[in-house]
């Protein structure tokens, strides 16, 4: 269970995951022992699995993005995540309940890329019955964070 300490934590470290222990520690009123070992039992623990950037998509020349629903065959959910994580500017996928399986969220260049993916890749993966793409004309993260 986190505390809500570890709450803090997790939300300065998702505004800035380049802020130093010491930052840390001062933001949140505890002591720098503390904080470290906090911070290595939430890695540790598998709740922080990494730190990245985070990157504007348009910005790095990605400036199409789409998010993509498949449905596949029952019971080919590994094989086609295991295909899927290899398709260059695909960035998240999920598997689904509802009336599609998996929702693939891909980031390319342009739309010729974005048809390559979708018509080359995807629907080239076994497992896979059919696609169903949405064009992405604007997108924001939401303001407010989960471990405030």
């Amino acid at each position: 269970m986190l505390d809500e300490v570890d709450r803090r934590i997790l939300d300065e470290l998702v505004r800035d995951a380049r802020t130093s222990v010491r930052t840390l520690a001062e933001r949140i009123h505890i002591s720098r022992t503390n904080a470290y070992a906090r911070v290595e039992r939430l890695l540790r623990d598998g709740v922080i699995t990494g730190f990245r950037a985070q990157v504007a998509p348009e910005a790095a020349g990605l400036g199409t993005s789409a998010y993509i629903a498949l449905t596949i065959e029952q019971n080919t959910w590994r094989e086609v995540s295991a295909e899927l994580a290899r398709v260059r500017y695909i960035e998240h996928a999920a598997l689904l309940s509802g009336e599609h399986d998996v929702l693939a969220l891909v980031r390319a260049p342009d739309n010729a890329a974005l048809r390559d993916v979708v018509l080359d890749r995807v629907q080239r993966i076994a497992g896979v019955l059919s696609t169903r793409s949405w064009l992405v004309f604007e997108e924001f993260d939401g303001t407010q964070s989960p471990w405030q």
